[in-house]
Order: C-alpha cells, then structure tokens, then sequence
C-alpha cells in the first residue's frame, strides 16, 4: 500500500512540475508579462522617477503617496516587483526556446524528401508535366531551374521515381529563435545593470543602507560596496581642487557607499553662456587617479560626452556649489534696531546668529547666475500667500505686490543669490532665497527675499525697493523708525501739522490722533481684538491689521470710505517717517516728488509683507568667493553590451520572420507510357499573393524549360 501511494505522489509531482513548466512556456504567460511590463514602463515614463518624497505628497497627498510608495513606483525600474516579473520572463522565454527551439532547428534542415506521390498530389499548388526528354535529362533541368531561383535542393531516388526536393527562405525559423533569444539576452542585460546584483549583495552579503548623513571614510564595510562591484549606477559630488574616490547609491531606505578603482580629481568646472543668461554649456576638466598604477589620466567631461575608465563611466550628471565663501550684512526685522552685523558663511556650513534666542543660520546654496523672466518677474508669489476677505483684496488690488500675470518670456541674468536657513531651538527651520542686486518689477527696482516653510513649496518673495545705492538700507531705516513709537508719534504731528488748515486746531489733533492710530495699527503696536473683545490671531500688523480694525469699527456701508481715508492718511504718514528717520540718520531731508512717493507705497507694501515673512534678520549678500562642485554619474554598466547584442538579435529576428518566406518545391520524375511525368508541388509557411503569383511564374517557367504543358486542373487564385 505505501509502494502504490509513493507511486501516486510522484506521479502527482511529475503532473504538477510538468505542468508549471506548461504555464511558464505558454505563450499567454509570456505575453501577459509583457503586457504588465508595458504598463509598469508607461508609469516609470509618466511618473517622475526618484524625486523627494514630500515632492510626492505634495502632488498626490499623504494617502496616495504612501500607497505609490509602497509599491514601488517612485523607482519603477529598480522595483523588487519589477525585477521579478523580468526573471520570470526569462525563464518563460526561455523555456519556450528550449521546447520549440530544436524542433524548428530540425525542421529548418530538414529536406522533408520522404514525401509520396499520393501526398504531393493532395497539395494545393501542383502541377502535372510530360515531357519527351529521357528522365536524366529532365532532372538535370529542374535542377538548374531551382538553382537558379535560388533554391538550395536534393536529389533522392525513391520507390522507382527521382524526387527533387528544394527548399528556399528556412532562414525564417531563426528568425523565431533569434527574436525569443533577444528578449532573454535584453532582459539579462536590464537585470545586471539594474538594481538585482546590489540587492542580491544586500540579500546574501549582509549589505545595509546607511541612514542620515556622516563622514564617508568612516562608514563601515557593511555600508559599503567593493571597487570590483559588478554594476552599479550612482553620484560622486566634487568641489574645484578636491577628489572623491567614492560614489553614493540612493536605495528607498538610505544610501549605500560604492569605492570605486581610482579618484577623481576636479581642477575646473567650466559653464558657458549665451548672451540671455542661459547656459550652453556644461564641461569638467578632471584627472583620473588609479589606484593600483598611481597613473594620473587627464580627461575633460561633457554633457552627452562621457568618459570611461577601467569599465566605469564618468558622466556630467549637474553642477553645485562646492562650499563658497560668503560676506553678509544681518539686517534685524523686528525691533527699532537699524545697525547690520557683519556676518561670513560657507556654503554647506553654519553660523551662529548672535542674540539670545539661539537661532542659527544654515547656508545651503549659492548661484552666481540666475536666469530669470524679467518681463514676466511680477508672477513671482506674494510673500503673504493667504487670502483675506473683499476688503483686504480691496488693498491687495491697489496698493499689492504679488500680482501675476501672463506675459512675453524675456531671459536674463538676475545675478547673484543664496538660500539658507534659520533653525530656531526647537528645530524647526524656515528657508529664506535673497537676490544680491535689484530686479525691475514693474517699473521699479526691487530687491526680492523669497521664504518658505518647506522644500516642497514654490518661495514666496517679499519686495524691498532698493535706494539709489541699490541697497535695502533706506527701507531698513524706515522699517526700524516704524518700530519706534517716539518717532511714530513725531510723524502723526509732523503729518497733522502738514495736512491741517493751521487756523483750526481742533482738526489738526483730530487728524494727528487719526494718523496716529493707523501707523499704531499698521506697525503692529495696537491689538486687535474681535466682538467679543479676543485677540484676532494672525493680525501682527500692515494691512491686516488695518482692515480688521475697520471691519470691527466702521460700518459695512461706510468701509469703502474709510478704507480710502486711512490708506491716504497712511501714505502721508509714512512719508514724514521716513523724513525724521533720515534726519535722525543725518541725512537729508528729502523734498515731495514722485520718485519719493513711488519710493514710499512701495515701502508701505513690503513693510506690510513683512510681517509674514518669519525671520529675526534679513541677510543681505555683499561679496563672494565662489567655489563651484560638479556632480558626475559615475556606473559600470557591463549589460549595456549585452542589451547591444539583444538588439542587435531582435532587428535581425523581427526582419527575418517579416521579410524571409519560406518556400519548399517538390518534383517527382517518373517514366511513363506517354514520356518522362513530372509532378511538381509547392508549399510555403504563409500563403499570400505573391506567393500564388511566384508559384505560376515557377509552373510556368517549368513548363517552359521542359517543353511542355501543365495538364492539371487550374486553381482558383487567393482572394484577400
């Protein structure tokens, strides 16, 4: 009983192993992962591929994003999913070759000359011939007409006949072969120089990814891949002056650390420029160090213009900045204090800010050049970015500064900027983009310091009016006199005293109360409360704060008004501030006029953004020491020949199943009573219409070379 059922279970196990490898070779299988194949590169195309996760978020949302992301579609082409369904094409390719490769092998060398004339009489193309000619003859002349079609034939003597059989166009079989094999040597080379043997290594050699950031010649060989890595695809980041031996692979859960078998060396970035600010061209002149020689190797990379060494290619992947010096001026933004401090950064590095909170300033990046639209710079956003009701628009509309509009593309190059960051105690750090020389905005020149909470945001820029010094030192006095309420009230009298009929006193303390309200409302020094005598949050001060103060006082009917009143009062006000400001600067008092009293709304508009802007100093670029860094694609990328050789078998695969037909002829010479019978047959893989028109051209050149007539029934043409 136990011999019987071993013998079922291994029949069981022969059934279900010959039928997994059914389904693998089936071509519906096959085709099924070519399909999902398709899909999965669709969405690696669409999909930007290996972009910041919060990237991501934002353009998905939390849910959707952590779902893409759990299924590997932020990194498609080195997904674990997208790995197998290769390995499984292969195999299934594969397979399939091995079953049907032999037989269409066979096949294709096969002269099928055990053929009958029974047989050959049942096929559709036939012809019937007799011919005077002893049989010797005759077949000597079918031979050379073959051979002369271009067929390749054999000559046999069966059952007291002659059978030529010809064969023409079996090059096709191959075609089958070489178009199957190519799709397993492509995937091949997709796997090698896909993420599998980096995988395999973390699999099987206790390989791991480093998490967070630290200093690379200490990181243990767990984190790190050997120089004789057999592919790998990753970034070598290099100051000017400085190499690196090393490259980073970015995987979804940290970074794994490539040595590579030489150093590469940085001696000069070179960027080019076209006459609008744009770069044309992007070059590294670099030295490659071996290792194990010493030898020193010149090279110079370019965009499209890799060089290779020892089997790694060295790309032009994109520039940074390799850790620039930096001298700035720390303009206080809040309080009455004027007076800038004198700060140095480097790139890359950080720089304490002095004053009791503890803030400290990270200096992330630097662009000598920046290409901007200076037609169209007024689409940058409002460093506000929030929406207040239809009375605060009312202000936005005549007196805002982050209107966009569509406009002409006119580039040019805006000059200098830096981006750092301020990170309080706790943390938590804002992002900060300031311009180092002007922009004309509209009409008038302005210098743009852009904030914003996260990197997944655009920048929103607060517009400084720059003075005649193209600084921001003008706006800064009348910013820090803002603050003070001494000089508040000093400028409401000064206001009061100017408007005010001199004869009635009474007006000129009403209208000095007035102006003095609205400069304390908009400097932020008066709270605003709400109807049931709570603090509004968010009103810090500007035009907030002036149109909560009239929505809470003035009736909805009479707002309008009002709002006209306070913005002149306002502007008037502002005006004899900023005088008192330079008088007590020593500087000149300044005389009425329009560049002035441009000078002054457009002040009146960023102070009123300023209190959005979210930091203790504004930092203002004074001079540089630029110090550029390239980053280089470094890979080997051994399947990339073999993806060649893949290609190269497809094309001819695809070429031969498409252009080569194959076409097999049979002549069966006999003796008979009426002279030498000829029976002549033809068949191919895939009848067309130039097959019918080949097959009577041959009958008829037959006929022609034997002197005599086809006596078989004629048949009836191919119709489409």
């Amino acid at each position: 009983m136990s011999i019987t059922t071993s013998g079922m279970e291994v029949r069981f196990g022969h059934r279900a192993w010959r039928g997994a490898v059914e389904l693998l070779s089936s071509m519906r299988f096959a085709i099924s992962l070519l399909v999902v194949l398709a899909i999965a590169s669709i969405i690696g195309t669409v999909l930007t591929q290996s972009d910041p996760y919060p990237n991501y978020v934002n353009q998905f949302g939390p849910f959707w994003a952590d779902i893409f992301r759990s299924l590997g579609l932020y990194t498609v082409y080195s997904a674990w999913w997208f790995m197998l369904i290769l390995i499984f094409l292969v195999i299934s390719v594969s397979l399939c070759v091995i079953r049907n490769g032999p037989k269409m092998i066979a096949d294709m060398r096969s002269w099928k000359d055990k053929v009958r004339e029974g047989s050959l009489r049942a096929f559709h193309h036939k012809g019937d011939f007799v011919s005077a000619a002893p049989l010797a003859e005759v077949t000597a002349h079918l031979s050379a007409l073959v051979a002369e079609q271009g067929y390749r034939y054999r000559v046999k003597e069966t059952e007291g006949a002659t059978l030529i059989a010809a064969k023409r166009g079996a090059f096709t079989k191959l075609g089958y072969i070489f178009a199957h094999v190519a799709i397993v040597v492509i995937c091949i080379g997709g796997l090698l120089d896909g993420n599998l043997p980096i995988r395999f290594q973390m699999w099987l050699g206790d390989k791991t990814p480093i998490r967070g950031n630290g200093v690379i010649d200490s990181i243990g060989p767990e984190h790190r891949l050997s120089a004789s890595n057999v592919s790998f695809r990753g970034n070598a980041w290099v100051p000017e002056g400085q190499n690196v031996s090393t490259a980073i692979l970015n995987q979804p859960d940290g970074s794994l650390i490539q040595d590579l078998p030489f150093s590469i060396q940085l001696n000069k970035f070179i960027v080019d420029y076209y006459s609008t600010g744009m770069p044309k061209l992007f070059a590294s002149d670099i030295v490659v160090i071996d290792h194990k020689t010493g030898a020193r190797v010149p090279a110079r990379v370019e965009v499209n213009e890799p060089f290779t060494y020892d089997g790694v290619s060295i790309y032009q992947s994109s520039f940074e900045d390799g850790g620039s010096r930096l001298q700035v001026s720390a303009y206080p933004m809040s309080g009455d204090q004027i007076k800038p401090m004198a700060l140095s950064g480097l790139i890359g590095g950080n720089t304490p800010l002095p004053g009791p909170d503890g803030d400290t300033i990270e200096f992330t990046d630097f662009r000598a050049i920046n290409v901007e639209n200076i037609f169209d710079a007024s689409g940058k956003t409002d460093v506000r970015g929030v929406a207040h009701e239809s009375l605060q628009q009312a202000f936005d509309a005549r007196l805002g500064s982050g209107a966009k509009s569509s406009k002409t593309v006119d580039l040019h190059n805006v000059g200098p900027s830096i981006q750092y960051k301020i990170r309080g105690r706790d943390g938590q750090a804002r992002q900060f983009n300031n311009y180092m020389v002007p922009l004309t905005i509209d009409g008038e020149r302005v210098i743009l310091a852009g904030v914003r909470s996260d990197e997944g945001e655009q920048f929103r820029y607060l517009r400084i009016p720059a003075d005649d010094a193209s600084s921001v030192k003008e706006w800064m006095l009348l910013r820090a006199a803002l603050q003070d309420p001494q000089m508040r009230a000093a400028a409401a009298q000064s206001f009061a005293t100017r408007a005010a009929d001199p004869a009635n006193p009474e007006l000129r303390a009403h209208l000095e109360e007035s102006a003095e309200r609205v400069l304390n409302l908009f400097a932020g020094a008066t709270p605003i409360d709400d109807a049931n005598g709570q603090p509004v949050p968010g009103m810090k001060g500007g035009f907030a704060s002036v149109a909560a103060f009239i929505d809470h006082s003035v009736p909805r009917a009479e707002q309008p008004k009002a709002a006209d009143l306070l913005l002149r009062m306002l502007e008037g006000s502002v005006w004899d501030l900023w005088q008192i400001a330079r008088q007590k600067a020593g500087e000149p008092v300044l005389a009425p006029g329009d560049d002035g009293s441009r000078f002054v709304r457009s002040s009146i508009n960023a102070l009123s953004d300023s209190f959005f802007y979210g930091a203790p100093v504004f930092l203002q670029l004074d001079s540089f020491q630029q110090v550029q860094a390239s980053v280089f694609q470094v890979s080997r990328a051994p399947g990339k020949k073999i993806v060649y050789l893949g290609s190269l078998l497809l094309v001819i695969g695809v070429f031969s199943m498409f252009f080569v037909r194959e076409r097999r002829i049979w002549f069966w010479v006999k003796e008979t009573a009426a002279g030498t019978g000829v029976l002549m047959a033809m068949s191919t893989a895939r009848r067309t219409l130039d097959f019918d028109k080949e097959f009577a051209d041959l009958r008829r050149a037959v006929g022609d070379e034997l002197g005599a007539s086809d006596e078989s029934p004629v048949q009836p043409p191919l119709t489409k």
